[in-house]
């Protein structure tokens, strides 16, 4: 009699002892993971993607526009202002006209900073839908 006939008929008792501990942990660990993203999933990141421009842009009126050049000059439609000079334009605007997209454009050469201020200040005036227009990048020959 060895040491391996202690257990009885040691064969049969190998074969029923699965150790199912591992396997718990890891349908554990899966199941936290997926309670943390699922949340995630659905909230998603809250932007407003600018709509398709086939019907986006109504020809009837103006959509109002934000234009910074590469000389850091911020314009409303036509007009030239500061930044905080732009920024009590856009809260005067009412309501309704708040509803519309807003478009902001800057050129590439603006530090980013600006820009980002800008889209600040514009989301702080109450614009919910703010697009971007960038230039398509010209091809060198």
């Amino acid at each position: 009699m060895g040491m391996g006939s202690s257990r009885g008929n040691g064969q049969r008792g190998l074969v029923a002892d699965i150790n199912v501990t591992p396997l718990v942990d890891v349908m554990l660990v899966l199941l936290i993971i997926f309670m943390v993203t699922a949340p995630m999933m659905t909230q998603g990141l809250n932007v407003d993607l600018p709509e398709t421009t086939a019907n986006s842009l109504r020809q009837k009126e103006e959509p109002v526009m934000v234009s910074i050049d590469k000389d850091g000059k911020i314009m409303l439609g036509k007009i030239e202002y500061t930044q905080a000079v732009l920024r009590e334009q856009l809260t005067k605007i009412d309501e309704k006209g708040k509803e519309e997209p807003i478009y902001l454009k800057a050129d590439k050469a603006v530090p980013y900073g600006l820009v980002a201020s800008v889209m600040a200040d514009i989301k702080a005036a109450g614009f919910n839908k703010l697009g971007m227009i960038t230039k398509p990048i010209e091809e060198k020959r």
